[in-house]
């Protein structure tokens, strides 16, 4: 342990996301193989998302994902739609796979100021994803820690899914 304040240290670690090319044919093959489920998806995209940034760059991005729960651990599939993304970067790189893991944090700009003060670098980030427009994520990389970090302030109310997978449950 270095000393350093930030918010990755407090446990628990509670996202782990894979980045797809098909949102709907991989919450099926999820659910199918692995028995997770069920998955609530949603489309992510300007108006809804604001103050979009890709490496410290204003864009505008959009993606769909689904959220699933098993136990305590939330699992993420993401597919990137249009404009510049990590997600979008990762499945030309290396294809499908796992992506980032997420902590959810109570103060989202606290949260992100404590990670860019212990030397993470910011490499994407939006805000306004909630039905009440608010909600806010940003992701993060370290050179000594090979793995994407994501800070995730939840919605109080999420926006109307695109759908849930098998329908009718949840």
């Amino acid at each position: 342990m270095t000393g350093e304040d930030t918010p990755f240290l407090t446990p628990p670690i509670k996202q782990c996301a894979i980045v797809v090319h098909d949102l709907d044919e991989a919450v099926r093959r999820f659910t199918e193989h692995l028995g997770i489920g069920p998955w609530t998806a949603y489309r992510l995209e300007p108006p809804l998302l604001k103050q979009m940034r890709y490496h410290g760059d204003e864009v505008e991005f959009s993606l769909r994902h689904a959220l699933a729960w098993q136990g305590e651990a939330q699992f993420e599939l993401v597919q990137p739609l249009g404009g510049p993304s990590i997600f979008a970067d990762h499945l030309r790189e290396h294809g499908e796979g796992l992506h980032h893991v997420g902590k959810y944090v109570p103060d989202h700009p606290a949260a992100v100021a404590q990670a860019l003060a212990a030397g993470f670098v910011e490499l994407q980030s939006a805000r306004g994803f909630g039905a009440e427009g608010d909600g806010a994520f940003a992701y993060f990389k370290k050179a000594d820690v090979p793995l994407i970090v994501e800070l995730i302030s939840p919605p109080r109310v999420r926006i109307e899914p695109e759908f849930v997978y098998p329908a009718g449950v949840g």
